[in-house]
C-alpha cells in the first residue's frame, strides 16, 4: 500500500503546483477520478503477476475514472473556480497558497489512498485465481452505481443547458426518487469494488473505502455540503426536501401543502 501513498503524494504535490499557476483550486475536482486510477494502476504494475480480478478491477475503476473526469472537466469549463475553494481563497487571500496544499490536494490524497483500499486487495492478491460470486455480485451492484452516477449527472447537465430552468428544481427522471442519484451512485459503485475486493484473503479491510466515501458523501463534502447552498438559492429546494429522499431512492411523498 506504501506504492499507493507515494503516488497520491507525487500527485497531488503536481496539481498543486499546476492550481498555484492557474490560481484554481478545482482542478483536485477533474483529478479526484484519475488519481484513484493512478493509485490501481501503481498497485497493478507493482504485483508480479497481476491476475483476472486485477484486470477487471482496473478496467471498471478506468471507466468510472474517464467518464467522471470528462463531465466535470466540460462542466467546469469556463465557470472559474469552485466557490468552495474561492471561498477560502477569500478568506485566507496571502496564505491560501499553502493553505490549499493541505486542506486540499494532502488531503484529497490520503482519502483517496483509504478510498482505494479495495483495489489494493483486488489487484495484489493471486488467490482465488477464479472469480467467485463475490465478484459477481460487486460487478453488478458496481454497475449498477455506475449507471446511476452516469444517468443522473447526464439528466442534470441536460436540465441546466436550458435557461428556462435557472433557478429551479430538477425532480425527473433518477431526480424524482433521490435528490442525489449521483452521489448515491459513486457511494454504490464503491461498495462494489468492496465486494470484488472481499473475494480476496484480508479483503474485508478494504470495505473501510467505501464506508468512508459514503460518510464523506453523507455528512462532510457532499450531499450536508450542496444542500446548505441549495436551499439559500433555490425556494422550491425546501419543497423538494419534504417530498424527496436525500439519498436512498425511495417513493416521492405527497406534495408537501
Amino acid at each position: 500500500m506504501l506504492i499507493g501513498f507515494a503516488t497520491v503524494l507525487a500527485f497531488g504535490l503536481l496539481l498543486w503546483l499546476i492550481s498555484l499557476a492557474r490560481r484554481d483550486s478545482s482542478i483536485v475536482d477533474i483529478a479526484w477520478g484519475p488519481l484513484i486510477l493512478l493509485v490501481g494502476a501503481s498497485y497493478y504494475l507493482t504485483t508480479a503477476v497481476p491476475g483476472s480480478r486485477a484486470r477487471l478491477v482496473l478496467a471498471l475503476v478506468a471507466i468510472w475514472a474517464i467518464r467522471l473526469a470528462v463531465h466535470i472537466g466540460a462542466r467546469n469549463l469556463g465557470h472559474g473556480e469552485d466557490f468552495r475553494y474561492a471561498a477560502w481563497r477569500a478568506q485566507h487571500p496571502s496564505t491560501w497558497w499553502i493553505r490549499s496544499y493541505f486542506k486540499v490536494f494532502l488531503l484529497q490524497g490520503v482519502i483517496a489512498w483509504i478510498v482505494a483500499l479495495p483495489i489494493y486487495f483486488a489487484v495484489t492478491s493471486g488467490s482465488p485465481a477464479h472469480f467467485t460470486p463475490w465478484d459477481q455480485i460487486g460487478t453488478l451492484v458496481f454497475v449498477t452505481g455506475f449507471l446511476f452516477e452516469a444517468i443522473g449527472d447526464e439528466q442534470l447537465r441536460q436540465f441546466k443547458r436550458h435557461p428556462a430552468n435557472r433557478g429551479q428544481v430538477l425532480n425527473t427522471g433518477l431526480w424524482r426518487y433521490t435528490r442525489h442519484p449521483n452521489y448515491f451512485g459513486e457511494s454504490v459503485l464503491w461498495w462494489g469494488i468492496g465486494l470484488i475486493g472481499v473475494s480476496t484473503p484480508g479483503g474485508w479491510a478494504g470495505l473501510l473505502g467505501p464506508a468512508i466515501i459514503t460518510f464523506l458523501l453523507l455528512r462532510v463534502s457532499g450531499v450536508a455540503m450542496l444542500e446548505k447552498s441549495l436551499k439559500e438559492t433555490k425556494p422550491a429546494y425546501a419543497d423538494y426536501i419534504a417530498r424527496t429522499s436525500a439519498f436512498f431512492p425511495g417513493v416521492p411523498r405527497s406534495r408537501a401543502s
